[in-house]
């Protein structure tokens, strides 16, 4: 084949021309730092820059965002835990010295005052919140675990206990004893024999003042087994029925307590106090009411239905604990069902991997603990009365003569007859507190130490995504950014062939046909 001057300028041209893109390739690569520009450079390089730039983007979202956020909600749950337990260690404390048979009424009044701030505090502490999401309200974040102000709304509410719920409680009937004063002493016909103590069965419900009107009745349900047909079935007390009679807390002769102590088959509904007073008989039947474990079914179960439209603040919401209607809205439809699922929140912290960052108000903030603390108060409130009323007696007593020093002498008699028989109770009320507020408070340290568990999770998680996070920037940079080193040499390279190549070419551009003849 014969090579002509012409042939050789051309292939010069395109050898020049071709040194002058990989020149420009080099010269890209050194302004944007990448190894390719377009996924046609490399599309391997390409694929597997897309795969791992993915996998930075998630990890970014987990060490970044999620477990910083996860950590902060489980600092804020653990802080109101904390707090929680403070509370109900000075509530044990203060039922420690209230169990005290010596003490004085101002010590009644200090331990008085004490319970009420601490029963104050504890529901408050519930109210905690993480960037406006309140965090012991699984699901509904946006609405607070208590009442923040007076309201008037009525929730139709069913609680779902067992025969747990059902106790025994002491009552002392004082008649007048407590309407006796200065101006009409001489008028009220109270003696030893009016006064008298009273053991009585209840259920306590999680609301008191829970009257609203003609059909504030409650209805009492629960499982019966039909031994013709070997199952259960539910069976329902209520006051259409007959089964169920409203008393209010001011009822006298009979009061309510008395009524329900003499009655084996009473069940009264004290609207004001929400105590349902059970007969002994009444008491044996739900007794009775046990789970048999053979079926998914709790025949054990035991529903009371009310309702409630008057709450102040500090109440605990009913939908944050049971099944409840209000204001055309069902709330924990599937309690009812037995199939109830936890509000757990859980947040993406790895991959296919979530954690649980919530606990919620039922673990650790139940209405026991107000309505025990109401408990003590009321009774440390009955012997503070009966004492001022004796010391007000006593004075009287110094300027009286005849029938009027009799007569406050009689009543004397009465008011330390009750007040003995109120201070026993009080004393055993406080030494049952103890054990009491101790459950409650290991509720709450089991519900710090899970929250602490899922806290040490988490650090473990964060260290992992710490790492997996520098591995594939490491990768990616491997894949996708150039050595500097190596380009500045090959670049420089390039360039003194470019200027080698002008030079061969312009000395074949000089030579022609004619420099040959």
């Amino acid at each position: 084949m014969r090579i002509t001057n012409k042939i050789i300028q051309r292939n010069n041209l395109s050898n020049i021309n071709t040194n002058k893109i990989y020149q420009d390739k080099l010269s890209t690569q050194m302004s944007t730092q990448k190894k390719i520009n377009r996924p046609s450079d490399d599309p391997v390089v390409a694929i597997r820059a897309l795969r791992l730039r993915s996998s930075v983007t998630e990890v970014t979202q987990y060490y970044s965002k999620n477990i910083p956020d996860a950590e902060s909600w489980l600092n804020v749950t653990e802080d109101a835990l904390n707090n929680l337990t403070d509370i109900l260690t000075d509530m044990i404390s203060q039922c420690t010295k209230g169990s005290n048979g010596d003490l004085t009424s101002s010590d009644r009044e200090i331990i008085l005052e004490q319970l009420k701030a601490l029963s104050e505090e504890v529901y408050s502490t519930g109210d905690a919140d993480y960037a406006g999401r309140y965090v012991f309200t699984g699901y509904r974040t946006d609405t607070s675990l208590s009442f923040t102000e007076e309201q008037t709304l009525r929730y139709d509410i069913t609680e779902q206990i067992d025969n747990t719920a059902l106790e025994s409680m002491t009552k002392v009937n004082m008649g007048d004893l407590l309407n006796i004063n200065s101006g009409n002493y001489n008028n009220m016909n109270v003696t030893e024999n009016d006064i008298s103590s009273v053991e009585v069965y209840r259920i306590q419900l999680s609301y008191d003042d829970c009257y609203s009107g003609a059909d504030a009745a409650p209805s009492i349900s629960f499982q019966v087994l039909d031994r013709a047909t070997g199952q259960y079935n539910w069976e329902t007390w209520d006051a259409a029925g007959g089964e169920i009679t409203i008393m209010h807390a001011s009822d006298k002769n009979p009061d309510p307590y008395t009524q329900a102590a003499n009655d084996p088959d009473a069940v009264i509904y004290v609207p004001e106090t929400g105590e349902l007073l059970l007969g002994s008989n009444r008491h044996e039947t739900l007794m009775a009411a046990k789970d048999d474990g053979t079926t998914v079914a709790n025949e054990g179960e035991i529903r009371v239905s009310y309702q409630k439209e008057n709450w102040e603040k500090g109440d605990l919401r009913p939908e944050h604990y049971f099944y409840c209607q209000a204001d055309g809205i069902t709330y924990n439809a599937d309690y009812l069902t037995g199939n109830a699922v936890r509000q757990d929140i859980e947040y993406d912290v790895g991959f296919n991997q979530t954690i649980k960052v919530n606990s919620t108000a039922d673990e650790c903030f139940q209405h026991g603990i107000g309505r025990d603390v109401d408990d003590l108060v009321n009774s440390l409130q009955e012997v503070i009365d009966i004492e001022t009323l004796i010391t007000d007696l006593e004075k009287l007593q110094e300027t009286a003569v005849g029938a009027d020093a009799e007569k406050l002498q009689t009543q004397l008699d009465a008011a330390n007859k009750a007040l003995a028989l109120s201070k026993d109770k009080c004393q055993k009320l406080f030494e049952k507190g103890i054990t009491v507020f101790q459950g409650y408070l290991d509720d709450a340290n089991l519900c710090i130490t899970n929250c602490g568990t899922r806290s040490s999770k988490l650090e473990l998680i964060d260290n992992r995504m710490k790492n997996q996070k520098t591995t594939f920037e490491t990768l990616k940079s491997e894949n996708e950014d150039i050595d500097i080193t190596e380009v500045v040499i090959q670049l420089t390279s390039a360039e003194l062939t470019y200027e080698a190549a002008l030079m061969a070419t312009g000395k074949v551009v000089q030579t022609s046909l004619l420099n040959f003849i």
